[in-house]
């Protein structure tokens, strides 16, 4: 390790600061990629764990611990919360190294298009108390089209559908802007909670949040009718009735029917957006298609719903729960250039 590498007080990273999920990118590398979620003990109010660790505790804890996600609908709900994740996910990036100087940091952070003053504050403000010296924001949907390799600088239309942990963010972009966009709050955690309460309506079932998520995982789809269907799913939890804990084997095609009214949903933004999008990038879409990134894009038979739809090609991302990180990390690379040659989109403060 030279002297200059030794005193480099300044490190740029990317992050994907998601409802379900964070993801950073240093060095290039996708080094952190963990739940967004943070263990507290009430006694000392001191950090136990994040990520990983704490998610194994979620709805597990004893009354000297509580388990929070900082995040919901896809904005910071817990200032304090977010603050201690930021800060304890970027040590994960140095493998519990200690520095011989505390470093600064230049961040860049998407969030979604629909996000308000107050709610894009909080994030710089989150940013700052994290050890951000210089801090920008991207638009998730700008993120995930450089991230899947879309040239955003050219006057051709692109639909971009990202499908979160809290939000689902629908925009059409060219010409390095958001022509026309849609932000929902119905995405993944809406997915979830419909399915613990299919659980407990139809098999009399109490399930908690991991349980529903690994059903999601496991057999989840959005069309009753799949090519290469799943395994049916055997699923652990408390009788309702009998207070007794008992599995029960859920088939794809229940979940299918639960989830049917938030895809819907999602279908309709989509026509929405496709409604108000000027003709000559409606041209375009029709011959370049849409594309799916995030993680409910991983959803079985989404990508054939919204194609049946829409009658428009649908395609799903290479790695969708990395691209909006992957292209985060173009962008930061973008904010070393000059000023008049950087991203007109990219937000600083």
């Amino acid at each position: 390790m030279g002297l200059f590498n030794v005193f480099d007080l300044t490190h740029d990273i990317a992050i994907d600061l998601g409802t379900a999920n964070t993801l950073i990118v240093y060095k290039d590398q996708v080094v952190v990629d963990e739940p967004s979620i943070v263990a507290i003990d009430r006694v000392t109010n001191k950090v136990i764990a994040v990520g990983r660790r704490a998610m194994q505790m979620h709805e597990k804890t004893h009354e000297n611990i509580r388990t929070i996600r900082p995040l919901k609908d896809g904005v910071i709900a817990d200032f304090e919360a977010a603050e201690n994740m930021i800060r304890k996910m970027i040590e994960l990036l140095y493998g519990g190294r200690k520095h011989w100087f505390t470093p600064s940091y230049k961040m860049i952070i998407c969030i979604p298009s629909g996000i308000t003053e107050v709610e894009k504050k909080a994030v710089f403000n989150s940013a700052e108390a994290a050890g951000a010296k210089e801090r920008y924001l991207i638009h998730e949907p700008m993120a995930a089209a450089l991230g899947i390799g879309i040239d955003v600088r050219e006057p051709i239309g692109n639909m971009i559908i990202d499908i979160g942990g809290g939000t689902t963010e629908i925009a059409v972009i060219a010409l390095m802007g958001i022509v026309c966009d849609q932000s929902i709050r119905v995405a993944g955690d809406e997915f979830t909670q419909g399915i613990m309460d299919y659980m407990r309506r139809e098999h009399n079932l109490l399930i908690g949040e991991r349980t529903a998520e690994n059903i999601k995982i496991n057999v989840g789809a959005a069309i009753t009718d799949l090519d290469n269907p799943p395994e049916d799913y055997p699923v652990n939890g408390r009788d309702l009735i009998s207070g007794i804990p008992k599995q029960v084997m859920v088939h794809y095609r229940e979940i299918a029917d639960c989830l049917d009214k938030s895809v819907a949903k999602i279908e309709e933004a989509v026509l929405k957006t496709l409604e108000i999008t000027p003709p000559e990038l409606a041209a375009d879409i029709y011959k370049t298609g849409i594309y799916l990134t995030g993680g409910g894009a991983l959803l079985r038979g989404l990508d054939k719903r919204i194609s049946d739809k829409t009658q428009l090609k649908v395609h799903v991302a290479d790695d969708p729960l990395r691209a909006v990180v992957r292209g985060t990390g173009i962008a930061l690379k973008n904010t070393t250039l000059p000023n008049d040659q950087r991203f007109p989109f990219l937000m600083s403060r």
